[in-house]
């Protein structure tokens, strides 16, 4: 046990605790924002300590709470928002929460620099649980960042709630139309045209496994099955993220669908593909489809495709894949649908696990019959795999989160409260008895993932 590390933790409360005490009415309720100098330097582990002030935290709507995130050994103050958010994760006991900062008073969104990050309102307090990596989702948005498809910036945190440890957690930049974010232009209130954003997964808003659930105010069908057959009940769900259901006028949406339409009728048509230059091409961005299509399959995401699928689009550009999100049960962590194989197409969930709700649509199929999509996407892939996606690259991010949260004993400490290795969660396809072993099954499974691809990539 590293006695000195802990004695500074222990150092680090009761002055974190005193000056917190000493300083609270000050700080929250006369400025929005304070940050203040900690005596103890070598403590520098960032953490956040959310005060609900008695209020319970629920899925909706939210509470009002005051934050406090110590780094960089400083302090700062905000106010926020803060309500659960996933859909099967709130199973767990550890949730996670999504919050928006605040003004002084609460009664105004206010954007502020969280961990280093480009000033927002929106934030995602993601807790790893089922993931006992503790560092799937930090991975997955590493490597989409380096090889230039950008995904949401990602830092641990340890998270404090009313004086309660939960635990490790990852600060995520939450979806939406910003510059820092989705970069694309904004939808006035009065105008039938600007940028979109939309997201194929669940048809109802509040995540329920029920295909009963379609609303048109949030969300419309594809017109197309997963064959790509026009079909009036299509398996595939596309969500309004932005603008958001509760903004978007009609004409505004009969926009989105009318270009989702069009894009999905050319990828139907049985010529699709008969030119040099298909005219797919004039809908969609095949660069980031590209990209999107190599971070899902490195990872074999189980829920990739289908499920918190973003796409968007700005007028002057063309449809494009991403940002990502979601891979928690990603490499090789899912015991259904062969999640769990380090080999096989993530895109031909379908085939294998056909009686799912929750379809990929023919988009996938169609491409991979398109010899320029191939040739693309093969050239990219033998690019990546020669430094970004090299197994040493990929080990290294690996190894290198694992040390930090070793060296700050944080991984001990985060299932000294959560204490299930050794146990199977929903839904593990391995059980390690340590940490050690869960990263190194992981670490097996990517190799063995790579191995596939590579032999693979190559005669799709």
């Amino acid at each position: 046990m590293n006695y000195s590390l802990n004695i500074n933790r222990l150092i680090l409360l009761i002055i974190v605790t005193f000056h917190y005490s000493c300083s609270k009415q000050e700080s929250f309720n006369n400025s929005e924002l304070t940050t203040v100098m900690l005596e103890n330097p070598s403590v520098n582990f960032p953490t956040m300590k959310i005060n609900t002030n008695g209020r319970q935290i629920v899925d909706e709507p939210k509470v009002m709470a005051d934050l406090l995130v110590i780094e960089d050994n400083s302090q700062s103050n905000y106010k926020i928002g803060i309500e659960i958010r996933g859909s099967s994760s709130q199973i767990f006991p550890k949730k996670s929460y999504g919050f928006e900062s605040k003004n002084s008073n609460y009664t105004q969104d206010l954007d502020v620099s969280i961990g280093g990050f480009p000033a927002e309102e929106d934030w995602i307090l993601y807790g790893p649980y089922t993931d006992k990596s503790l560092i799937r989702n930090k991975l997955a948005f590493d490597l989409s960042n380096s090889i230039g498809f950008k995904a949401s910036n990602t830092k641990f945190y340890n998270l404090f709630v009313n004086d309660e440890n939960k635990g490790l957690y990852v600060l995520m930049e939450k979806i939406k139309r910003d510059i820092n974010r989705v970069n694309i232009s904004k939808f006035e209130e009065n105008s039938d045209f600007g940028g979109f954003i939309i997201k194929i997964d669940k048809p109802t808003s509040e995540g329920a496994n029920c295909n009963t659930c379609y609303n048109e105010s949030f969300s419309f069908r594809s017109n197309y099955d997963t064959k790509g057959n026009v079909s009036d009940y299509s398996e595939i769900y596309f969500i309004y993220h932005y603008p958001k259901p509760s903004e978007i006028n009609n004409n505004q949406k009969q926009y989105i669908i009318s270009f989702i339409n069009s894009f999905e009728s050319i990828l139907a048509k049985d010529n699709f593909d008969f030119s040099e230059s298909p005219d797919y091409l004039n809908f969609i961005d095949i660069e980031s489809f590209i990209d999107f299509f190599i971070i899902n399959e490195i990872t074999k995401n189980i829920d990739g495709y289908r499920l918190s699928t973003f796409l968007y689009k700005d007028p002057s550009q063309k449809l494009k894949m991403g940002p990502i999100w979601d891979f928690n049960l990603a490499f090789g962590n899912a015991n259904y649908c062969e999640g769990n194989k380090a080999t096989g197409w993530g895109y031909k969930f379908n085939s294998v696990c056909p009686g799912d709700i929750w379809q990929i649509p023919f988009w996938w199929d169609r491409l991979m019959e398109s010899e320029h999509f191939k040739d693309r996407l093969k050239n990219r892939w033998e690019e990546l795999r020669q430094n970004k996606l090299s197994n040493n690259n990929i080990n290294n991010i690996i190894d290198s989160h694992v040390k930090y949260l070793s060296n700050n004993n944080i991984i001990n400490e985060n299932f000294i409260y959560w204490p299930i290795l050794g146990k199977w969660v929903w839904p593990n396809s391995f059980v390690g008895n340590s940490h050690g072993e869960e990263i190194t099954f992981m670490k097996e499974w990517i190799d063995r993932r790579l191995s596939w691809l590579d032999q693979h990539m190559g005669f799709l």
